[in-house]
């Protein structure tokens, strides 16, 4: 789980509507596949504008070994929040729910209905966003991303310099 300092960045930026500039925009659809671009589409305008700082950081960092599916990984990681269907508020509510009642709660309030079940599907995002891009095709570094960037870094699979490349870019 992220810091609370970044989390409370991240609050403040997604309160501005929109998403990314026109230029970003135009950047980011060379970098995904054709059948990525519906699901970036899905995300909200500040997830997009977040993802797109992300990988602009990922981009600066890495250089040429910033492919396209390490790009991609930065851009769609969070792509499972678009299953909860949670707006900032409910996210927040999710996230401090996750802090109260830890990660094992997830998988019982995804079997609920209403707001618990909205709270389990947002704590189980990155394994939602790995199985949405695993099902439209995504390289498997993508997807592998998606399903660990939560994960402690003792358990990731991906080479250590592009995940630690990943990592502080979505932490910044």
């Amino acid at each position: 789980m992220a810091s609370t300092g970044h989390l409370v960045k991240r609050f403040v930026f997604s309160l501005r509507p929109g998403g990314p500039s026109a230029t970003d925009t135009e950047w980011i659809l060379q970098q995904l596949l054709p059948s990525e671009v519906p699901l970036w589409a899905r995300m909200s305008g500040p997830d997009r504008r977040h993802a797109a700082a992300v990988a602009r950081r990922v981009e600066r960092a890495l250089g040429v070994e910033a492919t396209r599916p390490v790009l991609a990984a930065a851009l769609l990681h969070d792509l499972g929040k678009t299953e909860s269907a949670l707006r900032t508020y409910g996210r927040v509510v999710a996230t401090l729910s996750a802090k109260l009642a830890g990660p094992e709660a997830a998988t019982i309030w995804r079997q609920q209905r209403g707001i618990a079940r909205k709270v389990g599907l947002y704590m189980h995002h990155d394994r939602l966003g790995g199985d949405l891009l695993e099902m439209a095709g995504s390289d498997p570094l993508t997807v592998t991303w998606a399903r660990e960037h939560h994960q402690d870094e003792s358990s990731w699979t991906l080479a250590p310099h592009i995940t630690a490349a990943l990592k502080a870019a979505d932490d910044d």
